[in-house]
């Protein structure tokens, strides 16, 4: 029982110890972290009035390291630390980083900007490129419109029986044949009826002078002969520049020649090899898109064999009726007049104006005013005709492109390749759009067949099944 006090006083010293090396600790903590975050050390001390202990030697001026003014039992400063601010000091908030200090809109605008910039120089470039080889570009162009007519033939023939290379062969000869036939036929009517027609067109022109002199315009004979005579005076001060045209018209006509030959050859290796060329294209599209670039080729390429295909049914409709009301109407060249109007409608809308126009014109300086209006009503009956019920029974939804669609693209053609870009403008609109929704379609499928199925009890409440009758790709 002696030794019971004792043991006691041992027990009390001890936890006193074991209460000042825990609070020794905790004053540590707290230094290390007011040095990090002085904002935590004022906070500290309006909590228990305290000030954090540091470790080190101060340079204050006191020997024992304490600063000016500080007690004794002031805790010593680190020499390289920076005093914490006190406790009336104000909080100071910190900047913002940057980004988040601008707004979400412009930053969405910023990012949507760069990309569109990086695409408009890519398209830029791409454009400069098919510039420098216009000619190449547009003859594999009406190379794949010609393999896409004469396919089908090629298909029909090798179905039955025929081996692939004579039906190519017997496609090839036959389709270029009937094309150039077709020329021929239109150089030698325009060449067989041009004597009449001028003189038909020169009696045109003294019945045009008779009607104006007697119009109601007050139109004068001698303004007549001056307008006559400045023509004259045109055409004798522009000679220099009329015959430069011409040369310029021979360099055209080898571009044509060439771009000719380079369409044929292509068409041949097209409709003999297509497949296998197709297969090696596949080869060059990086291996994670290949199969949606495979998937979508097929579509693309029944998208402008049914284009191709619808257009020159209803072109040779146009032609033939159009053709017909001519020659009723006996206006000379009715049989070029009606080829013109084949040839103008694979140039959707501005072809049909522009070969109606043609038409009109020549009705009216050979036959008058009553058979060219009437010529403009045939053109615009069998015109209505097309759009709202041969194009959309032939063509079908498939390539349907919406009007404005058509124009624009039909302009942007014409101003980049002339001729052959309004011709190619509106079957390159109609393959993108089909391109453009299969990958669509493919990216959603691949996207729910990546996304793990529905399970558990409430799985069918969840599961997006499409409703009863609905169709699936929608």
């Amino acid at each position: 029982m002696s030794r019971l006090p004792q043991w006691v006083g041992g027990l009390g010293a001890g936890l006193t110890r074991i209460a000042e090396r825990l609070e020794d600790q905790r004053r540590r903590a707290e230094a290390a972290a007011a040095e990090s975050d002085p904002e935590e050390l004022r906070r500290a001390e309006r909590t228990d009035g305290s000030r954090a202990p540091h470790d080190g030697a101060s340079d204050g001026p006191y020997p024992d390291g304490r600063a000016s003014g500080a007690p004794a039992d002031a805790p010593h400063q680190p020499a390289n630390s920076v005093p914490a601010p006190p406790a009336y000091a104000p909080a100071v908030a910190p900047r913002p980083d940057p980004v988040a200090a601008v707004p979400w809109g412009v930053r969405v605008a910023a990012e949507a900007g760069w990309r569109l910039l990086v695409l408009a120089g890519t398209i830029w470039v791409l454009a400069k490129a098919i510039t420098s080889i216009q000619l190449v570009v547009l003859a594999f162009v009406a190379a794949l419109l010609i393999t896409a007519l004469l396919q089908p033939t090629v298909a029909w023939l090798k179905r039955r029986g025929v081996p692939r290379g004579l039906a190519t062969a017997l496609t090839f000869i036959a389709g270029f044949v009937i094309m150039g036939l077709v020329g021929w036929f239109v150089v030698w009517q325009v060449q067989d009826n041009i004597d009449s027609v001028s003189s038909r067109i020169q009696e045109g022109i003294t019945e045009l002078k008779g009607w104006l002199l007697k119009s109601p315009f007050h139109v004068t004979e001698d303004q007549i002969n001056h307008i006559a005579k400045n023509l004259q005076d045109a055409v004798g001060a522009n000679t220099q520049a009329i015959t430069s045209a011409g040369l310029e018209g021979v360099t055209v006509v080898l571009e044509v020649l060439t771009g000719i030959l380079l369409a044929m050859f292509t068409t041949l290796f097209l409709l003999y090899d297509g497949r296998r060329i197709w297969n090696w294209v596949l080869k060059l599209v990086p291996s994670a898109a290949r199969e949606g670039v495979a998937g979508a080729g097929p579509r693309a390429w029944r998208t402008l064999t049914a284009y191709v295909r619808g257009t020159v049914i209803v072109a040779l409709i146009d032609a033939i009726f159009i053709g017909i009301g001519i020659y009723f109407l006996d206006v000379p060249l009715a049989v070029p007049l009606a080829v013109f109007i084949f040839l103008f409608a694979f140039i959707p809308l501005v072809g049909a104006v522009v070969s109606g126009a043609l038409a009109c014109v020549v009705a009216l300086v050979t036959q008058g005013v009553f058979a060219s209006l009437m010529v403009l009503a045939v053109v615009l009956a069998v015109q209505q005709i097309e759009g709202h019920i041969l194009q959309p029974f032939i063509l079908g939804r498939a390539v349907r492109v919406h009007p404005l669609a058509v124009i624009l693209s039909v302009a942007a053609g014409g101003l980049i390749a002339g001729i052959g870009g309004a011709v190619v403008a509106v079957p390159l609109v109609a393959v993108t759009n089909t391109v453009v929704g299969y990958l669509r379609s493919y990216s959603r499928e691949q996207a729910l067949r990546m996304t793990p199925p529905p399970h558990g009890a409430t799985a069918l409440g969840i599961a997006p099944t499409p409703p009863k009758g609905a169709d699936p790709q929608d």
